[in-house]
């Protein structure tokens, strides 16, 4: 056999095997399609809920692999209860303290599959800068080009519950609910 060619064959051989076989996408949130927003039931007569209007973040995700990650932030002082005094109430020092917390955080790395499908983020979530884990259930996961951009795009409905007063927000527990329900749709773009 001509050594050249086994040379060749061989460098060539190196290469493939040094390469990844697949490399994980990124893709960019779409703040105008992500709303994180809570429910917490107020003195057993009903269930309040709010939004933050200003999120960013980045996901990753290699299909092939079953692996990826999730970065989320949340603007704190986007809060939006409906009501302006309702709004300042939340934000004071009795609930999100902005002012010395303007964000919140969620962060995985590691995503779990069904299939090609992701069905939830095992991660941690900072909330008054107090960081514990949080596991985010996901829902209607999808993936496909956007009907009008013709980017490809992410989205999914994230759910997850979690108590507050164990990241520092005791305010009228329990009257007003330690459980905190988190509802959040999702869609990210591909970079």
């Amino acid at each position: 056999m001509n050594k050249n060619f086994t040379s060749i064959v061989a460098i060539a051989l190196t290469g493939l095997l040094a390469a990844p076989a697949f490399a994980a996408d990124s893709y960019t949130v779409d703040p105008r399609h992500t709303f994180p927003m809570f429910e917490v039931n107020h003195m057993g007569f009903s269930t309040q809920r709010g939004r933050f209007n200003q999120s960013s973040g980045n996901i990753t995700l290699d299909t092939a692999a079953k692996k990826g990650s999730v970065e989320l932030t949340i603007a704190t002082a986007s809060l939006d209860m409906g009501l302006d005094k309702w709004d300042e109430h939340l934000k004071s020092e009795d609930f999100f303290n902005v002012a010395q917390f303007p964000t919140m955080h969620f962060t995985s790395d590691k995503l779990v599959f069904d299939g090609d499908k992701v069905v939830a983020a095992e991660g941690s979530f900072t909330l008054l800068g107090v960081t514990k884990p949080l596991t985010l259930t996901v829902s209607n996961f999808r993936c496909a080009p956007h009907p009008m951009n013709k980017k490809q795009t992410c989205g999914a409905d994230i759910t997850a519950t979690f108590k507050r007063s164990e990241f520092g927000m005791t305010k009228y527990v329990p009257g007003v609910s330690d459980e905190v329900k988190i509802s959040t749709p999702v869609e990210a773009v591909k970079d």
